[in-house]
């Protein structure tokens, strides 16, 4: 009797996999941006959001980001996704001393995983820094599911340790990307973390 229980599952794997419940998503946009350069696409926003909510329902997408404010191609395609089922959190860029340009978002990322604990049952954090394990293990100890969604190469094996599932980007890259057009080119806006023709036309 107990070999017929063990053999006769009540869920498959895909139906674990897929009991997520209302999801939060957490995108560092700088990040997603690097590893679509190390991919070579250009991520379609709309098929990212439908991919990572899977057909679970959607709490809310936040979308992190440091912004240029004199940049109008970046101000045009972050007001498109805050059109599209976006929450765009933006900070303004820093100028460092070697005269790159950086805002680090981690501390705003780790606050909303916190804040919003209860109200989302699954948290999908599209980053591989690893300054965010601690707050995705804290949120996972409250009863939240954490996946991490990132290029394997950029990722710290210290947030996929803590996470219930995790998704390499290159496994997924063709239901994310832009069907390519030709004589696209890529760039960025000012190395703020976007591609240049995101911005839709």
């Amino acid at each position: 009797m107990f070999e017929e229980f063990e053999d006769d599952s009540i869920f498959t794997p895909e139906q674990v996999l897929e009991n997520r419940g209302r999801v939060a998503i957490f995108i560092d946009g700088s990040n997603l941006f690097y590893a679509a350069l190390q991919l070579g696409i250009e991520i379609d926003y709309t098929k990212l959001l439908c991919r990572l909510t899977g057909g679970s329902r959607l709490l809310r997408a936040f979308f992190y980001t440091g912004v240029d404010r004199t940049n109008e191609k970046q101000q045009g395609f972050l007001l498109w996704m805050r059109r599209n089922g976006y929450r765009v959190i933006a900070k303004d860029l820093v100028q460092l001393p070697d005269g790159s340009k950086k805002a680090n978002l981690d501390v705003e990322i780790a606050v909303d995983l916190m804040a919003l604990v209860g109200a989302y049952d699954t948290s999908v954090i599209v980053s591989g820094d690893g300054d965010l394990a601690y707050a995705a293990d804290s949120v996972s100890y409250r009863g939240a599911r954490i996946e991490v969604v990132s290029l394997r190469s950029m990722t710290s094996d210290s947030l996929i340790n803590v996470a219930d599932r995790y998704i390499d980007l290159d496994q997924i890259k063709e239901d994310i990307q832009k069907t390519p057009k030709p004589n696209m080119s890529y760039g960025s806006f000012s190395g703020v973390g976007m591609l240049d023709s995101n911005k839709p036309r």
